[in-house]
């Protein structure tokens, strides 16, 4: 147990850095940020708001001078357990909420942009719009709230093909040094000043002296000529892979990321949606191959489900479904904020089931109307593998070249911008419907495991067969992915009464004989054990342990 007087004297320290509203400390009001969005949950002695990059500055100090642990969270939607404390430890931890400070700057000439620490991905990408611009990655998350920096420190991945991993060389951060003191790093080739206050005042209000021409990269620009070379033995890209592990970008947390100076990319002038099934695995790979080498611009999306995917989405991702049609991203934020408070009241309440939100959200789906056009259904129907591919302008012509000599016409349906729209939705819709229906299916599911898995670039035995070994254990196996990076998302529903943590151990073993790389996108959080050179960049950034520990089943102690 921690002493109370340290944890005290430390609480008086942050309210007096902030305010008092902008610091918790009961566990009622701490329950939501301590908890994962899939699982997980650990000890906090505060969750702090700092409004200002100044203000985050001062909870820093007065976390080191405490000696306590620091956990920065943002929209707490990762799926990894990577953002929230897990079980206890040695010292105090202080989970610092960032999304107060969601300040976006763009640079003259519309090419680059500088993010601090709360701006999400939805609002970059609405800003740019604006301005016949396009941001460095689009994930599905990002309706839910995933900031631009989150995707930076997590290396994250996303759906684009032509991009690559969030990544950047120019960031502004903050770290603990081995002598203990706490040292502010710009690398953003940016003047903003001498003194900490003054440098995290300019770059939150955009009042520098300079910009810079640099020669360090603001994005994965090789990815493109990465992802084409499908004869490669290795993966296109994956979250610990030490070509993108550089200060912030990589960092899980292991420093405090204040601002990231990113590239955007032109808008295109039209694009086109085709939906492409199929129920022969290697068509999909004789497809993928072509597209790659053949195109002269690379696709902009190829998402693909299984049809077990299609159908647990469409039964348990309907009301994810509708509730962004109907309210749009920017508002579903908000609601899993609002249903994040409520499951916390739940679990306090007695008689009342800890999954009464998501029964009741079920409830509400299943009372409402048939949601997806009849072409989707058709579809899953008559093919168990599914591609929602998107190109632009010049490549639209090229990829119906393609399609047409790789498949049957009756595979593949030229959608119109609304059937694409419901296309995509309905896939965004399936990265929670395993969730889902572990809440809702106590009695059938113990538990669901969710892996992500980079494949080899020349790798054409893609679709995963499991021996009856683990299919005994299964209620069901679910598929998804980004399929031109070969970067898949594997939800396995084990069946009430297994044992999770032995089925997973079945499953990393096969994962591992296939010779790909784990996690490809969600990045290692307390679930994953990080490879040496990820463990090695943590320890570079943080030496003493005090931000994030534990983070990559690492050591959660303080040093020696």
């Amino acid at each position: 147990m921690l002493d109370a007087s340290p944890t005290t004297d430390l609480v008086t320290a942050l309210k007096s850095a902030l305010s008092a509203s902008q610091v918790l400390t009961s566990p009622s009001a701490t329950e939501r940020y301590r908890k994962g969005f899939r699982s997980g949950e650990g000890e906090a002695a505060a969750v702090v708001f700092p409004k200002t990059l100044v203000e985050l500055w001062r909870v820093l100090e007065a976390c080191v001078e405490a000696n306590a642990i620091i956990i920065m969270q943002a929209a707490n939607t990762g799926l990894t357990e990577g953002s929230t404390p897990k079980g206890s430890y040695d010292r105090p931890v202080v989970i610092v909420s960032t999304l107060g400070m969601d300040a976006l700057h763009v640079l003259p000439g519309d090419e680059q942009v500088v993010a601090l620490p709360g701006t999400t991905l939805f609002s970059l990408e609405k800003e740019l719009k604006a301005r016949g611009r396009l941001p460095h990655s689009v994930i599905g998350s990002s309706s839910i709230g995933a900031t631009v920096i989150g995707g930076i420190c997590n290396n994250s991945g996303g759906a684009l093909v032509q991009r690559g991993v969030a990544y950047t060389e120019l960031a502004l951060y903050a770290q603990r040094m081995a002598d203990g003191t706490l040292r502010l790093v710009n690398n953003l080739d940016i003047d903003l000043g001498t003194t900490p206050e003054e440098i995290l005042t300019n770059v939150e209000n955009g009042t520098w002296k300079k910009v810079h021409e640099t020669t360090k990269k603001a994005s994965d620009v090789d990815y493109a000529m990465r992802i084409r070379d499908v004869d490669a033995d290795t993966p296109a890209r994956y979250n610990a892979d030490p070509r993108c592990l550089y200060e912030a970008s990589g960092s899980a947390g292991k420093v405090c990321v204040f601002a990231v100076r990113l590239d955007t990319f032109a808008e295109p002038k039209t694009s086109q949606v085709f939906y492409i099934g199929s129920n022969d695995a290697s068509e999909f790979t004789t497809l993928r191959r072509a597209l790659l080498t053949e195109m002269t611009e690379l696709p902009v999306l190829a998402e693909y489900m299984h049809r077990g995917m299609f159908n647990i989405a469409e039964t348990h991702g309907k009301d994810t479904y509708l509730l962004i049609k109907w309210l749009g991203t920017d508002r579903l934020p908000m609601f899993f904020t609002l249903k994040g408070k409520m499951d916390a009241i739940w679990r306090r309440l007695p008689f009342t089931p800890s999954n009464l939100t998501d029964v009741m959200m079920q409830i509400f789906a299943r009372l409402m109307p048939r949601h997806l056009p009849k072409f989707l259904r058709q579809f899953r129907d008559r093919y168990e593998h599914h591609l929602i591919l998107k190109v632009e302008d010049d490549a639209i012509a090229e990829a119906e070249t393609i399609l047409a000599r790789v498949l049957k016409p009756e595979q593949v349906r030229k959608c119109s911008a609304e059937e694409g729209a419901k296309a995509f939705l309905h896939r965004f819709a399936a990265a929670g419907a395993a969730v889902r229906y572990t809440a809702v299916s106590p009695s059938e599911v113990e538990d669901v495991i969710a892996l992500d898995l980079a494949l080899r670039r020349n790798d054409t035995d893609w679709f995963e067969t499991l021996p009856k070994d683990i299919t005994k254990d299964l209620v069901s196996a679910l598929y998804y992915g980004h399929f031109m990076c070969h970067a898949f998302h594997q939800d396995y529903l084990v069946k009430q009464g297994r044992d999770p943590k032995a089925v997973k151990a079945k499953l990393m073993a096969l994962l591992q004989s296939r010779g790909g790389e784990y996690p490809s996108e969600h990045n290692v959080g307390h679930l994953y054990e990080a490879p040496p050179a990820l463990k090695a960049h943590y320890e570079g950034l943080d030496p003493t342990n005090t931000f994030n520990p534990g983070i990559g089943k690492t050591s959660r102690d303080a040093p020696g």
